[in-house]
């Protein structure tokens, strides 16, 4: 009994590093060269930035960080009830973090992240996002963690000046009046945006000392008429 004991407390010990030691999760978004974006025709729905968000996860060896970033504004274009094109706007002033309890602490991780070291926000105060495409999946379907997408978005999200084309599921629901748009966690490769610090591509000494290149985002967008 007791070396069965034993041999338990192994593998919830192994299973514990290895869930501190492995990246942000999520499925993992196909990137590419930006596309060129249409016009965008239909009526325009204005985001409601009270209730839009963006939220981040980073993690290194032994833990992770997670947050919020606000949108600056938005607006999605609809025709005959699909959408054919959009831009969101986001406010990297606002980056939050929200699991880090001591003040300075927060503060410290935060204003890291805003430096040239990360995102370089005095310089780039906004990054974008430019809806190419958004298709109806077949049906809907479950992804891994659990919760439900309907539809493929296509978009080039812009950082810092660079601009790459992403996909991504989320489920997307569009009413007489209001658009509401939801995408599960998805991971993107800051490496693909020049976010080099502590990057294992960029630089070959780091040992223990990396942060994973894998960002996990995930946005909830809700706009209006």
């Amino acid at each position: 009994m007791k070396k069965i004991l034993r041999v338990f407390s192994l593998f919830v010990i192994a299973g514990a590093l290895l869930s501190a030691c492995s990246g942000s999760t999520g499925d993992k978004a196909a990137t590419g060269d930006a596309q060129k974006a249409g016009e965008f025709v239909g009526e325009a729905f204005k985001a409601d930035t009270t209730i839009s968000v963006v939220e981040w996860e980073g993690s290194k060896p032994g833990g992770k960080h997670h947050g919020t970033i606000s949108l600056k504004s938005g607006e999605i274009y609809v025709e005959n009830g699909n959408i054919t094109g959009g831009r969101i706007v986001i406010d990297m002033h606002s980056i939050v973090n929200l699991d880090i309890q001591d003040p300075e602490y927060n503060q410290k991780l935060v204003g890291h992240l805003m430096s040239a070291d990360f995102f370089s926000v005095d310089s780039f105060p906004e990054a974008n996002f430019t809806i190419t495409s958004v298709k109806k999946l077949a049906s809907a379907e479950q992804l891994s963690s659990g919760e439900t997408v309907t539809h493929e978005v296509s978009g080039n999200l812009k950082i810092k000046n660079i601009e790459k084309g992403i996909t991504f599921k989320a489920k997307v629901e569009i009413n007489d009046n209001i658009v509401s748009a939801s995408a599960p966690q998805f991971i993107i490769d800051r490496s693909e945006w020049k976010i080099k610090y502590g990057s294992r591509k960029f630089f070959d000494n780091l040992k223990d000392k990396f942060i994973y290149d894998e960002i996990g985002l995930k946005f909830t967008f809700v706009a209006n008429k």
